[in-house]
């Protein structure tokens, strides 16, 4: 881009066939390294743009990355982390102009990288994830998980796969999301609802959860779509605590993509402060101009992904009336961009008003976070009763029994399973719908 320019302007001087002068090199100021759970993150200050690429190498492990038209302004160095699958770094020039730099690694990885512009007091960084390949499943083992046929009658359970929820705790490291009048950060209280949430998901049969974001670290937008697609997920459910200048304002919100426009002006202005927020911080728009993605809308559209979302946040909704005020009873839409999945039923849920001084508190509270978490659990239960894909526990497998969880009914369970409520009642010699918390219900098989 650069050359570009300088020849576009030696052109219009006339200077076009007069030497050109060396262009100024793009320079890589320093790496950071930080260990979350199976990855590794490592993040390149640079003073200007750059493109780059990357590939690995094995006997032994390495990650090499080519960045073009670029020097290293001083020493690259990291320190030591046992935890982090990086054991050295070293760097030179290649090509004349360009730097490479090889990681050494301690076991085998599955890379991911993207680009940040520059945002507030950061400058431009070039991002690279590790993920262990023990802690990531490869391409193919994500292929081979991969069940879009007709199920096949006479599977083992052992051939079923679960169902797979991503779930996505809003902002992350220099993006805080909304203040609280008591100080409390949106970031914070949405990564400890997911995490209740992620620990339920994965105690339940049938059912995995995939963790978008699993510590204090920025994520944008598309790269946030990508994980979940990548990780095959059957859902993908967004979650916020946000704020709005009344602070009387209470009550918890489901949304969806829409594109044709929001449900709301509240909905509206919410929709495009998160959209605003990403690319703030340097994340890269998604915006209606792209003819990719109007194409991936069409599709999404045509897929039934959107009435899958639909049918998902109406769960939602029912089940949160169980824990506080909803603010309103119907599901909201607005152009949230991190709802534009092609072909993941996607929602975002706003917890409560952060900006509420009785809600806030209610945020921080575990009470209020456990029985949040509980609801959305009992949501996804009643939605994948109906939407489980082919191939998995759920839509295909007959489980044996089914332990009570806090706010089921002997109905919901049926409904759940496919089963008549006299049937469910019939092989439990259960009379009427008195259940509690922890009874074991037999759930039987078709003969």
């Amino acid at each position: 881009m650069r050359r570009r320019q300088v020849l576009r302007a030696l052109t219009a001087l006339g200077l076009v066939g007069l030497p050109l002068p060396a262009l100024a090199r793009t320079g890589v100021e320093r790496v950071r390294m930080s260990v979350d759970g199976d990855t590794t993150r490592l993040v390149f200050d640079m003073d200007g743009d750059a493109e780059y690429s990357m590939f690995k190498l094995e006997s032994p492990d390495r990650l090499v990355v080519d960045i073009k038209n670029a020097r290293a302004v001083d020493e690259l160095k990291l320190s030591s982390n046992p935890r982090s699958v990086v054991e050295s770094i070293r760097h030179a020039p290649r090509d004349g102009g360009d730097l490479r730099v090889v990681f050494d690694l301690r076991k085998p990885i599955e890379p991911r990288s993207f680009k940040l512009m520059p945002a507030q007091d950061s400058p431009h960084r070039l991002v690279l994830d590790l993920t262990s390949r023990e802690g990531a499943p490869t391409q193919s083992a994500r292929e081979e998980s991969r069940d879009n046929g007709e199920p096949r009658r006479g599977r083992s359970q052992e051939d079923l796969r679960d169902v797979v929820v991503a779930i996505d705790a809003g902002h992350g490291g220099h993006d805080p999301g909304a203040i609280g009048p008591g100080g409390t950060r949106e970031k914070d209280v949405v990564l400890q609802i997911s995490k209740r949430l992620a620990e339920r998901v994965d105690n339940e049969r049938g059912m995995k959860a995939v963790m978008i974001r699993t510590g204090d670290y920025f994520l944008p937008l598309r790269e946030r779509i990508e994980r979940a697609r990548e990780a095959d997920a059957d859902v993908f459910m967004s979650i916020h605590a946000d704020a709005i200048a009344n602070r009387n304002v209470q009550g918890s919100s489901v949304y969806m993509l829409s594109e044709r426009g929001a449900s709301s002006e509240a909905a509206r202005f919410l929709a495009q402060r998160e959209n605003q927020a990403d690319l703030r911080l340097g994340g890269v728009p998604i915006n209606g101009k792209d003819d990719s993605l109007t194409n991936v809308l069409l599709d999404l559209a045509q897929s039934g992904s959107l009435e899958a979302s639909n049918t998902l946040a109406e769960r939602m909704i029912s089940e949160l009336h169980r824990v506080g005020k909803v603010r309103k009873p119907e599901v909201e839409r607005a152009n949230f961009a991190v709802l534009r999945s092609p072909d993941v039923p996607s929602i975002l849920v706003e917890a409560a008003f952060i900006s509420n001084p009785s809600e806030e508190r209610k945020l921080r509270s575990t009470d209020f976070q456990n029985s949040l978490a509980d609801a959305l659990l009992t949501g996804l239960r009643s939605y994948f009763s109906t939407h489980a894909r082919p191939g998995t526990l759920i839509a295909d497998g007959q489980p044996d029994q089914h332990i009570i969880r806090p706010g089921e009914t002997l109905s919901g369970i049926a409904d759940r399973y496919s089963l008549s409520l006299a049937d469910l009642r019939s092989a439990n010699d259960v009379s009427d719908d008195r259940i509690y918390a922890g009874q074991v219900l037999r759930i039987p098989r078709d003969s």
